[in-house]
């Protein structure tokens, strides 16, 4: 298995528009961020989390040929207004892709973006998503994905375990009966937005408690702001790093 960061930033990417901070001028690739993302390769497939605002750049960068299931881990806009970007692949493959997330989100996403799923013939559209509620573990591509529930401030996200490594973006607080699902981690990419407290995202001290809590191999720290520079990561414990657009892990 191979996870693929494929935007490292959070909601405003980085850097921000109008923003003249030594970050957002940074000469640095790493401080480059695009919203947050990741691409789950295994089997010969591809599992995208999350229809990230750059989903198009993302995929050209990365040199993405087709997307074989999309994950969705909340609705926010970062995360979800992408999800256009899905139209090239079908121009080419003509496939309808699964999609899975829990019910709410779905919920959500089909009242947003009811064309995705539901078509538009008389403008040309069809439909390129087909939806499959998350409520317990599932096995895909070889892979077996246990959902993890997480609270983004009061609002409920999920996370996903894929065999020994989990993605958890947006999170403000991991439940104890999530913690429990989260044992035995070999890579562990985890929300730590800044430096400074923020009330609905880990700070890089909270994400840094649940890697000495969680204790995986490896942490990649991810959804960064522009707070962050990313040769602060030399600051970080052994076995943590910031993660970048464009960093692959293979398991």
């Amino acid at each position: 298995m191979k996870i693929t960061i494929l935007g490292s930033g959070t909601s405003t990417g980085v850097p921000m528009v109008g923003c003249h901070c030594q970050v957002c001028g940074s000469s640095d690739p790493r401080d480059k961020r695009t919203r947050a993302s990741i691409l789950v390769e295994s089997c010969g497939q591809r599992i995208l989390v999350d229809t990230s605002t750059d989903l198009r750049m993302q995929a050209l960068r990365e040199g993405i040929p087709q997307i074989d299931a999309v994950l969705l881990t909340h609705t926010h806009a970062d995360h979800i207004h992408g999800i256009d970007d899905l139209r090239g692949f079908h121009f080419i493959h003509r496939r309808v892709i699964p999609c899975y997330a829990s019910q709410e989100t779905l919920d959500q996403v089909r009242t947003n973006f009811s064309y995705i799923f539901e078509g538009l013939h008389s403008e040309g559209y069809w439909p390129l998503l087909e939806t499959f509620p998350v409520t317990a573990p599932f096995d895909l591509f070889g892979c077996h994905i246990t959902p993890v529930p997480i609270k983004h401030g009061s609002y409920l996200a999920t996370g996903y375990r894929f065999d020994n490594a989990a993605y958890l973006t947006d999170c403000s607080e991991i439940p104890d009966q999530s913690l429990a699902l989260l044992q035995g981690l070999d890579l562990m990419i985890i929300d730590a937005l800044r430096f400074s407290p923020h009330p609905n995202h880990f700070n890089i001290e909270g994400a840094l408690k649940m890697a000495e809590i969680l204790k995986p191999r490896r942490t990649v720290l991810t959804h960064l702001t522009h707070e962050v520079h990313h040769s602060d990561g030399e600051r970080l414990p052994q076995g943590v790093e910031f993660a970048y657009d464009g960093l692959s892990v293979e398991l």
